[in-house]
């Protein structure tokens, strides 16, 4: 439950100024403003202390090893101590114990994320692998049984390439290559690659129609 007075307000103002704070990225008024505000607030002036440690816990080396399940359970166990000469928990500390538990929880996990990320880009070597690429040495892949190898000129745009093919029954298998050659199958088993390259080199628009007969 939040406490709709000038208090509850404050405070939610200085939880979102301490990231800025931290970060080196606020105005002085901001500085200013939460330094009279930590002044005399104990839940706030403990949480920036407790940000400000996991600010610093972020920025250690590699080699550091960190263990954010006890940190969680140990801040847990911090928010949920009771004061012994308490008898009865007021409302107000009451909600605000669920609220800081909840924050808690995600600057925590932010933290454990944040440090995670640092310590991967650590470890990352600059340098990218080198891209992989095919060779003439590569062999080159399987060609299915009376495939053709087509090139359509330049001019054709996609639509009366699809046109064609469909009017001829054909099917793109493979390409365009380097060459902007297609290999393409008859949709028919009948028919013959021979006949087919027969019919492409007459079709206006087809620059090169010729039956696959081994390794191009």
């Amino acid at each position: 439950m939040t406490r709709p007075t000038p208090a509850g307000r404050d405070c939610a103002r200085a939880w979102e100024a301490m990231p800025w704070i931290l970060q080196a990225t606020a105005s002085r008024e901001q500085e200013a403003w939460l330094d009279s505000h930590l002044a005399t607030c104990d839940d706030c002036r403990a949480e920036f202390e407790q940000q400000r440690k996991l600010a610093r816990a972020v920025q250690l080396p590699s080699d550091v090893k960190l263990d954010p399940e006890q940190g969680l359970q140990r801040l847990f166990a911090r928010l949920d101590a009771d004061d012994p000469q308490q008898a009865v928990p007021a409302p107000r500390a009451a909600g605000h114990g669920w609220l800081l538990r909840s924050l808690a929880a995600a600057v925590v996990l932010q933290a454990v994320g944040l440090g995670a990320l640092g310590l991967k880009l650590w470890s990352t070597p600059d340098a990218r692998a080198p891209a992989t690429y095919r060779t003439l040495s590569n062999d080159a892949p399987a060609v299915p049984r009376g495939a053709i190898h087509v090139v359509p000129d330049k001019s054709m745009n996609m639509s009366a390439w699809n046109a064609l093919l469909q009017a001829q029954h054909l099917r793109v298998v493979g390409g365009p290559n380097g060459v902007g050659a297609y290999t393409v199958l008859p949709d028919d088993a009948s028919v013959t690659a021979k006949d087919a390259s027969d019919r492409l080199r007459g079709t206006p628009g087809i620059r090169f129609a010729e039956p696959v007969t081994g390794t191009p």
